[in-house]
């Protein structure tokens, strides 16, 4: 017979039915004499405003200390890791771009790593499509940094901050629609390569905003870091040291913060990072302050990556060469959106019973993955990306798991909490960077 800690049953028609009550929440305020004891219960979240997602706070106050935080996830859960086992291979990558969605092409490149490492052809995939990994990273993660300088910024109080960060992330938004048909969850990266080639029109913008971005990094410094209110509300605030990030797997720019320069692109290199020049930015003081600075040191050294990128870009294919494996597709972006050519329609048909039948073979049923399991990790914006995959031989996944960060960094909040003041919940919360997408997958 099931039983439940959490939750109360009763018997229906349809069989035995569950009331989730929100985990020990009876038993805590039960426990609790707020005339006595002077300590009050109270939940933070799970609405959005303040929490980056819908993240729930438990917190155990006495006055406004916090003697004790819990957090409770799952209220985003998407079921996107079980969905992938009842799709194929390629498919997969339209479900993973939306987990972290503040984030889509590094789950897309950790997905399409992992199933090239299974097929073994991660020496085959074309320089052109693995300098555009790189590139779509890099821009990416610059976009991840600046929605997280805007949010947080917004919940300590500079309201601009927030406006003028969003505004910049439109540029590198633009690019991506230019470049995939869409502004986010763009399913661009796939396993042997890209969906399509980077057009001129989006090199010119690249180069643009290559040119602007680091003028604004000197306004928003200029605007926050000798700013009163926004030092005190971030020095000495939610600190954890180098040996609470190792113990509890905290990874990213928080573990970077902290000290410890521990970044994949450098210690475990992918994509070809080890041919690139970049530095690994860090802070000595584990701090709100000291996610800061390497949040936007970070900004800066991607910069220097993506125009690496751009001036490596040599004309040549962004897919494999072995058909059995490489998407039948030469896409067309138009006023009605993106999808196959008509030109490259008509040739397939126009060739042989042979090439339509593997045409139709591969985009129904998709390509064989042979039998194995594989880990690849990357450095995504917030930490340690690691994918899981396992085939069965099949044409779908038999599982894959995700390793994201903002589910294992967010162990670190009760540390930094306790003992802080219920405002520094908010400031140590966010300076996590918890994407409850990715956390709830």
């Amino acid at each position: 017979m099931t039983t439940s800690n959490y939750a109360s049953e009763h018997e229906t028609e349809e069989g035995r039915v569950f009331t989730v009550t929100g985990g020990d929440w009876d038993t805590i305020v039960s426990g609790t004499d707020p005339i006595n004891d002077e300590r009050i219960v109270v939940n933070m979240g799970p609405q959005h405003p303040s929490t980056h997602g819908v993240l729930r706070l438990i917190l155990e106050l006495e006055g406004e200390t916090v003697r004790e935080a819990r957090s409770v996830v799952g209220y985003l859960h998407t079921g996107i890791e079980k969905n992938l086992e009842y799709r194929n291979w390629v498919q997969g990558s339209t479900f993973v771009t939306r987990m972290d969605y503040l984030a889509p092409i590094f789950n897309e490149t950790g997905y399409a790593l992992a199933v090239e490492k299974l097929l073994g052809i991660t020496d085959d995939i074309t320089e052109r499509a693995t300098t555009i990994r790189v590139l779509m990273m890099e821009l990416n993660r610059i976009s991840s940094h600046l929605v997280w300088l805007a949010t947080t910024g917004m919940e300590l109080g500079a309201i601009s901050i927030m406006l003028y960060g969003f505004r910049e992330r439109e540029y590198i938004l633009d690019i991506f629609e230019t470049i995939t048909g869409l502004r986010m969850n763009h399913a661009y990266v796939r396993p042997g390569g890209v969906a399509q080639d980077v057009p001129d029109d989006a090199i010119r913008k690249i180069r643009e905003f290559l040119r602007v971005m680091p003028k604004k990094l000197k306004e928003y410094e200029d605007l926050l870091s000798g700013q009163p209110i926004w030092t005190e509300r971030t020095k000495g605030v939610a600190v954890l040291d180098v040996t609470g990030c190792v113990a509890l797997g905290v990874t990213g720019p928080v573990l970077r913060s902290a000290g410890l320069a521990w970044d994949l692109r450098k210690t475990m290199p992918y994509c070809g990072y080890e041919t690139y020049e970049f530095d690994v930015p860090t802070h000595p003081d584990g701090d709100v302050w000291g996610r800061y600075q390497v949040r936007l040191a970070e900004i800066r050294e991607s910069l220097k990556l993506v125009e690496q990128a751009v001036d490596r870009l040599k004309p040549g294919p962004v897919m494999v060469a072995d058909r059995k494996i490489a998407w039948p597709a030469q896409l067309a972006i138009g006023v009605d959106g993106m999808g196959n050519s008509l030109e490259h329609v008509a040739k397939i048909m126009g060739q042989s019973m042979e090439s339509l039948i593997h045409h139709f073979k591969l985009v129904t049923e998709g390509f064989r993955v042979p039998p194995g399991q594989v880990y690849v990790a990357i450095e995504a914006p917030r930490g340690e990306l690691g994918v899981h995959a396992v085939s069965d031989g099949g044409t779908r996944p038999y599982r894959v798991h995700y390793r994201e960060p903002s589910f294992v960094n967010l162990q670190a909040l009760p540390a930094m909490a306790e003992g802080g003041l219920i405002a520094d919940v908010i400031a140590g919360g966010a300076s996590l960077d918890p994407v409850m997408g990715g956390c709830d997958r």
